[in-house]
């Protein structure tokens, strides 16, 4: 191993390790750019048909956005408000039921009993820290996304600068290259933005209808939740099937399972249907791909990593599939000694 070798992979290691210390950084800035490019969509559909420069342009999306959400809000959010308060009213009731149900079953007839064992004092004194631990990543949280939109916005208002930032740091024969990539990153982001909006639409519209025609009480706080969780895909719907289930539970088994069948419709139909005819010309990722992406960064970021684990393969997928595949493997010259050498 050669002096250059050596310190080609020192620097590696270097830059890998700064990586993961500036994860939440890092983070932050990505979904910033999610954020961004989401704004750059109707921009750059509203300067196609009005003569706006662009900071025009985004405060006029911003106050649609705005006023649209401010009316949808004033409809849906006396009855989501009510629908919340029955939900807590509800917690007891659900409690009580899940505890009749666990002692039915002859294997968790204990379990209550011994949960309860031991000092009761023990078990409550780490309660105090966790709540702490709670209300300081809320804050956090609260702080990162106030950061993001503020990021998002700058990124919005003057993309290609940035672009231009990009593409100075790249060597000269690469740079146009990475202009390319830079576009295509950006069509991908956005078609998968688009076409997941349009599906968590769909879905929280298809499944209010749905529980409301079963009678389902707090359909609109389970649909808000089914519609917001569609954009985390398959850990998302299954985890917001259980909300109106649990509701149905109250009721009748009859019920929960017209629940259950209704979400396995309706999540099978936006799963295999909806999403890859919408997807179907920006992004095609494998169901393995797209799960092991949200468990590995799930799993290393926890809630933010799980939520733009999806958005961050999209542009993985470009990358690889333009750098790794056509800059590298289909350049990649063989060596005839090699061949020759395999042949014998």
């Amino acid at each position: 191993m050669n002096a250059r070798t050596l310190l080609g992979a020192l620097a590696l290691i270097v830059i890998a390790l700064l990586v993961w210390e500036l994860r939440w950084v890092l983070l932050v800035l990505f979904g910033a750019i999610v954020l961004a490019v989401s704004l750059d969509v109707p921009i750059t559909l509203l300067r196609r048909f009005l003569p706006l420069q662009r900071p025009a342009a985004l405060t006029l999306v911003v106050v649609v956005m705005l006023v649209i959400g401010g009316w949808v809000g004033l409809q849906l959010l006396p009855e989501l408000l009510e629908q919340i308060q029955q939900l807590v009213g509800l917690v007891p009731q659900l409690s009580a039921r899940l505890s009749v149900l666990l002692r039915q079953q002859p294997a968790l007839a204990n379990l209550e009993h011994e949960l309860l064992a031991g000092n009761l004092l023990d078990r409550l004194q780490p309660l105090g820290a966790q709540v702490l631990g709670v209300a300081g990543g809320a804050a956090s949280l609260t702080m990162q996304l106030l950061l993001m939109a503020l990021l998002a916005a700058l990124l919005a208002l003057d993309p290609r600068s940035h672009q231009r930032l990009l593409v100075a740091a790249t060597p000269s024969f690469y740079r146009p290259r990475m202009r390319l990539l830079l576009a295509e990153c950006r069509q991908a982001l956005g078609g998968w933005l688009a076409g997941m909006t349009v599906s968590a639409v769909t879905v929280f519209l298809s499944t209010w209808l749905g529980l409301h025609l079963l009678g389902v009480p707090l359909a609109l706080l389970s649909s808000l939740v089914c519609g917001l969780l569609t954009f985390v895909p398959t850990i998302g719907p299954t985890a917001a099937t259980l909300l109106p289930m649990a509701v149905a539970s109250l009721m009748s088994p009859e019920k929960v399972l017209q629940v259950l069948a209704l979400r396995l419709v309706l999540q099978n139909a936006e799963a295999f249907i909806l999403t890859p005819l919408l997807l179907s010309r920006t992004v095609n990722l494998l169901p393995t791909v797209s799960l092991m992406a949200q468990l590995s960064l799930g799993a290393l970021l926890g809630l933010p990593g799980l939520l733009l684990a999806l958005p961050l393969v999209v542009v993985l997928q470009v990358v690889g599939q333009e750098v790794l595949v056509h800059d590298i493997m289909d350049r990649w010259s063989p060596d005839p000694v090699a061949i020759a050498a395999l042949d014998e």
